[in-house]
């Protein structure tokens, strides 16, 4: 038997910002045994998780779960609305935002790339009035979608989507609206249908608190409508026989289901009306945000990203002083520490590190990560303004958390 697991005694502190650790809970859910995807109890098991995803989702239309990452749901996504050639508006606001990009170039599709320029542009959220401009130029409707990530994983930016649909309603534009929220759902508030959202992709490593391996499309009847005349090839991302069997609780090809076990349960957890359900979620994370920036701004070096209202619930980028090897410094905590924090990707790599701060947590886990990275941070020479440490502790101590996540364990 191989063995994989060489870390020190005592837990490994996992913060990067997903996969996120798996609580127990969650664990022994996937443990039971498989099951007959084509008997009547597993039917019974595909209709509960396909409820409990759409309250996740916040949505009363199909959730469509794929046995696939967060990149097969962009796929997915795209394939399932868009024909060859078709004109797509894409927002940059970091390296996942470009990766999705390049997936819609090689799919064929003809795309256009908005952003702020150079490492600006990774330092913000969506800037929705960029995009209604652009739409309301489109006077011939060849944008056939717009596509923005909610919540980017690369430098800690939430977007207001809410913004993003009203830019194209002010342009009276027919396009449809794609979002990513693969780091964002059950973490950061998010309102598929309240924000006219057509399709929101996700995954499940992330607030779900579950190993990668699940992907979700959120469909609107828009989308789903587009989808009967769109050419582009598909066959396993094909939502009509998924939206079709998904009635009966089945799928048209082999589900992950030990996976599914997890996701049912992930659902119980973040539902739960005695931990305050979703709204209990999101106040969680913004706490832990908050806390997790004091530390930050004690320290006296950057947050990556400068706008503070689409600072994220769900990580938070720091930007190492000028020539400083941030992912030196990584390697460092890690090997000093056992202490995982997210690398720096594409225009920043070497320039940043990321707390994550999402899924299975609380307050002295923070307190952990923040310790290590304040004593990684000295040993590797940068000299910081004062204790993120204590900062943080003081956050924490000072704003009790309203309600707290039950039986995770």
């Amino acid at each position: 038997m191989l063995t994989l697991d060489f870390h020190p005694t005592g837990r490994h502190f996992l913060q990067i910002p997903g996969p996120s650790p798996v609580p127990d809970r969650i664990l022994r859910a996937m443990s039971l045994p498989t099951i007959d995807h084509r008997g009547p109890e597993f039917a019974v098991l595909g209709k509960r998780v396909l409820k409990g995803i759409q309250h996740i989702f916040q949505t009363k239309h199909p959730v469509a779960i794929y046995p696939a990452s967060g990149t097969g749901a962009w796929e997915a996504a795209l394939a399932n609305t868009m024909s060859p050639g078709d004109h797509v508006l894409m927002f940059e606001t970091g390296h996942f935002a470009t990766l999705w990009q390049k997936m819609a170039t090689r799919l064929g599709l003809k795309t256009e790339f908005l952003g702020l320029p150079g490492v600006e542009g990774w330092r913000r959220g969506v800037q929705a009035h960029m995009i209604e401009e652009r739409l309301k130029a489109d006077k011939e409707h060849s944008i056939k979608a717009v596509c923005v990530v909610h919540n980017e994983t690369s430098t800690g930016a939430t977007s207001n989507i809410l913004a993003v649909r009203r830019a194209i309603d002010a342009a009276r534009h027919p396009a449809l609206l794609l979002v990513d929220s693969i780091s964002g759902l059950a973490s950061a508030e998010y309102k598929h249908d309240e924000w006219g959202v057509d399709v929101t992709v996700s995954g499940s490593q992330k607030g779900l608190m579950l190993p990668p391996g699940i992907s979700f499309n959120a469909l609107s009847p828009k989308a789903l409508e587009a989808s009967k005349s769109a050419k582009l090839p598909k066959a396993f991302w094909a939502w009509d026989e998924i939206v079709e069997m998904n009635k009966g609780g089945y799928w048209p090809y082999t589900p992950n289901t030990n996976l599914l076990y997890g996701l049912a349960e992930a659902c119980d957890m973040l539902l739960d009306p005695a931990s305050g359900g979703l709204e209990g979620v999101f106040a969680r994370h913004r706490r832990w945000a908050e806390g997790v920036r004091a530390g930050v701004k004690a320290w006296g070096l950057e947050i990556q990203c400068t706008e503070v209202a689409s600072q994220s619930p769900v990580l938070t980028g720091v930007v190492t002083p000028e020539g400083v090897d941030a992912d030196a410094v990584r390697k460092l905590i890690y090997e000093r520490f056992d202490l995982s924090l997210g690398t720096g990707l594409g225009k920043v790599k070497g320039r940043m590190f990321r707390i994550g701060h999402l899924g299975d947590c609380n307050d002295l886990t923070l307190m952990a990560a923040l310790s290590g990275c304040e004593m990684g941070l000295k040993l590797a020479g940068v000299k910081l303004a004062g204790s993120g440490v204590a900062a943080a502790m003081e956050y924490f101590a000072g704003h009790p958390a309203p309600v707290a996540l039950q039986k995770a364990a």
